[in-house]
């Protein structure tokens, strides 16, 4: 077995205290592991929330070996589709860790069980069934066009790669301006919706849309 250099052994212990606060974090739906690339046919150093069925021990999968093989690989392959030995669907993760020159040590690979969240999607979608309106009454509790205010505020903190609720206040003060200028404000209770949209008070809103 190869000797690992002091750096070397640092970034692999590193990266074990981070797959144990991530599994930790993500349990039980995501397995995550620790691969040593230095040492392909005993690979797997830790692994949390074994979904897979996997050991310590055991070797590395085709993409670390493809890793070992080409420092240019690509360090971050995010959301692939995978699928564990009996067949369920997996969603998967993959980071590779280089030292300082450049070779890849170490991968930390996240893979998420798809079923848990498809069975999960089914109950949910199950208590949130309603049947016919009684007597053939339509009722809504939400005034009509809350929902087209609610989807453009998402829209907007998509666009700025965050939630509704961590916009800062000046990208409230533009998003107060983005409803006005589109007609959302002119639905009724538009203030209240927007207010507890973004978890603030109808008084900030007001603020914002001065």
């Amino acid at each position: 077995m190869k000797k690992l250099s002091a750096e070397q052994q640092a970034l692999l212990e590193q990266i074990k205290q981070v797959a144990q606060g991530l599994g930790e974090t993500l349990a039980p739906f995501c397995e995550v592991v620790v691969h040593d690339l230095l040492h392909p046919k005993q690979a797997i150093l830790a692994i949390h929330n074994n979904l897979s069925g996997r050991q310590v021990g055991d070797p590395a999968t085709e993409l670390g070996i493809a890793r070992i093989a080409d420092p240019e690989f690509p360090q971050v392959i995010a959301n692939y589709a995978n699928q564990f030995a009996d067949g369920r669907q997996a969603k998967s993760t993959s980071i590779g860790i280089k030292d300082s020159s450049g070779r890849y040590v170490a991968a930390l690979c996240m893979n998420v069980d798809l079923t848990l969240f498809r069975g999960l999607q089914n109950v949910l979608s199950q208590f949130g069934s309603v049947g016919a309106a009684a007597a053939g009454v339509d009722e809504s509790l939400d005034p009509a066009g809350a929902e087209a205010i609610r989807r453009r505020i998402d829209q907007f903190a998509a666009r700025l790669a965050t939630t509704p609720r961590s916009l800062k206040a000046q990208e409230r003060r533009a998003l107060m301006r983005e409803l006005k200028e589109s007609g959302c404000m002119e639905v009724r209770r538009a203030m209240e919706i927007v207010a507890l949209h973004l978890g603030v008070s109808r008084a900030s809103v007001y603020s914002y849309a001065k």
